[in-house]
C-alpha cells in the first residue's frame, strides 16, 4: 500500500536474516537514555578537562630576545674600572634569536640553552655561568618577538589573524574577539579547536551559554569558527497536507530539543499518526553506543545507525523530548497508525470492487433499456387505434 515509511513493526521487526539489510539498534527513549545522550553532546570542556590557565610564556626557535648582565661594582667582567667609561653598572647584549638548537650565546658563558624554558629558568642558567667571573652577576632577560608561542584564529571571523599568546591568559571567546569576532549569525557558527593535536568542535553557542566551554587558550592552539547552518529532516505523519509539512527545517537557534522540532514540522497529523511510533534517526559513535548498552560487535565501523523510540502516548514522552537536544542532519520520523493502514486497504478493495461493479452495472442498464424499448415497441403495434372500420374488416 502507498505510505510515507516503514510501519512501526517494520521497525521494530529483526531482519537479520536478510542480507541486504542495513544493521541499527533500536533504542527506548528513557531517562538514562537522555542522560547519557546529554553527557555526550558536542563540547568542548569534555575533551580538554585542564581549566588551570596557561603557564609563563616559553621560548621557542626563532623567538628574537634581549639579555642585561648587571654587576655589582665596576671593575668587573662587563663593567670597566673606569666608572666614567661606562654609565651604570650593566650591559646589554645585541638582541638574538634562539638558534635551530634552542640555544641562546652569551659571551664567556657560551650557549645557554632557551627552547621549551622560561625567562626565569634561562637568567638562572646564566648567572650560574657567570658568578665565578663576573662581580655578583644579575641576568634580565626580556621577549622582543614572540615567534613561537603564538594563538592562530582562522575561518568565518572578520580578522583572521596569528597573534602572541598573553601570558595573562585568555579564553576562547577573548581568542576570538580579538580577531573581529564571527561573521554569521552565532546560532548557525562552529567552533574547532586544534590543541596537540586533538580536535573538539562545540556551536557557539555553547561557548556562550556555557561557561565551562569558554575554556583558556594555549599557546600554538588553533581555532577554526566557520558556519555551517543546523538542520534536521521531518517525514511521515507530521501535520500538514499531503507531504507538505515533511522536508528540512532549519533550527533557528544554537540547540534545540526534539519536541520543538516535532512542533516545527507542524506536530502529529491527528487523523494519520501513532503517537506511540515517534522515531529519531542518528549515527552514534562506538563509545556511545556502548553506554547505551549496544553490542558494537554487531556493526560495521566505528559509527553505530541508532534509531531513538519515544512514546508520545505515554505523558512522561514529553517531558523525555524537551531534554533531548537534536543533533545536525538528524531525521525525524513518525509512523502511521495501524488503523490508517486498514482503512487504506479498504478503500484499495472498495476500489478494486467499484472497478468491478461499474461494468456489470452499465451493462444491466444498457440491456434492461433495450428491452424497454422492445416491449414499448410491441405495445405500440397491438394496442395501436386503427385508421378505419373498413381496415379491420376480413
Amino acid at each position: 500500500m502507498p505510505a510515507s515509511g516503514p510501519q512501526s513493526s517494520d521497525i521494530t521487526a529483526s531482519h537479520a536474516a536478510d542480507p541486504d539489510h542495513v544493521p541499527y539498534a533500536l533504542v527506548k527513549l528513557t531517562p538514562k537514555i537522555v542522560d547519557i545522550l546529554a553527557q555526550n553532546a558536542p563540547r568542548l570542556s569534555r575533551v580538554f578537562t585542564d581549566r588551570r590557565p596557561p603557564g609563563d610564556i616559553r621560548f621557542g626557535i626563532g623567538d628574537i630576545v634581549s639579555v642585561t648582565i648587571f654587576e655589582a661594582a665596576a671593575g668587573g667582567l662587563f663593567i670597566p674600572s673606569e666608572a666614567s667609561v661606562r654609565p651604570g653598572n650593566f650591559i646589554t647584549l645585541p638582541n638574538q634569536s634562539v638558534d635551530a638548537n634552542g640555544n641562546i650565546s652569551i659571551p664567556y658563558a657560551g650557549a645557554i640553552h632557551a627552547k621549551g624554558r622560561t625567562p626565569v629558568e634561562v637568567q638562572g642558567s646564566i648567572v650560574d655561568a657567570l658568578k665565578n667571573r663576573a662581580i655578583e652577576p644579575q641576568v634580565v632577560i626580556s621577549m622582543v618577538d614572540q615567534r613561537t608561542s603564538m594563538i592562530s584564529v582562522l575561518g568565518e571571523v572578520n580578522h583572521p589573524d596569528r597573534f602572541p599568546a598573553s601570558a595573562a591568559g585568555e579564553h576562547l571567546l577573548d581568542a576570538i574577539t580579538r580577531a573581529g569576532g564571527p561573521k554569521a549569525q552565532g546560532f548557525d557558527t562552529w567552533v574547532m579547536l586544534e590543541r596537540d593535536g586533538r580536535r573538539a568542535t562545540a556551536p557557539f553557542g555553547a561557548l556562550v551559554y556555557e561557561p565551562s566551554n569558554n575554556i583558556f587558550v594555549r599557546p600554538n592552539d588553533t581555532i577554526y569558527v566557520y558556519s555551517e547552518p543546523q538542520t534536521f529532516v521531518a517525514f511521515g505523519a507530521v501535520a500538514g497536507s499531503g507531504t507538505t509539512a515533511q522536508g528540512q527545517y532549519s533550527f533557528g537557534a544554537w540547540r534545540i530539543s526534539l519536541a520543538e522540532a516535532v512542533a516545527k514540522a507542524g506536530g502529529l497529523n491527528d487523523a494519520a499518526a501513532d503517537p506511540a511510533s515517534v522515531f529519531l534517526y542518528r549515527g552514534e559513535t562506538c563509545q556511545v553506543a556502548k553506554q547505551l548498552d549496544v553490542d558494537c560487535r554487531k556493526f560495521v565501523g566505528t559509527i553505530i545507525p541508532v534509531i531513538y523510540q519515544v512514546n508520545f502516548r505515554d505523558p512522561a514522552g514529553y517531558f523525555l523530548a524537551t531534554h533531548l537536544d537534536m543533533r545536525n542532519k538528524d531525521v525525524l520520523y513518525i509512523s502511521n497508525s495501524q488503523s490508517v493502514e486498514t482503512s487504506k486497504v479498504l478503500n484499495y478493495l472498495q476500489l478494486i470492487m467499484a472497478t468491478v461493479d461499474d461494468p456489470i452495472l452499465y451493462a444491466s442498464n444498457y440491456y434492461g433499456l433495450l428491452s424497454l424499448k422492445r416491449s414499448a415497441a410491441t405495445t405500440a403495434v397491438v394496442i395501436g387505434p386503427t385508421t378505419s372500420p373498413a381496415a379491420a374488416a376480413p
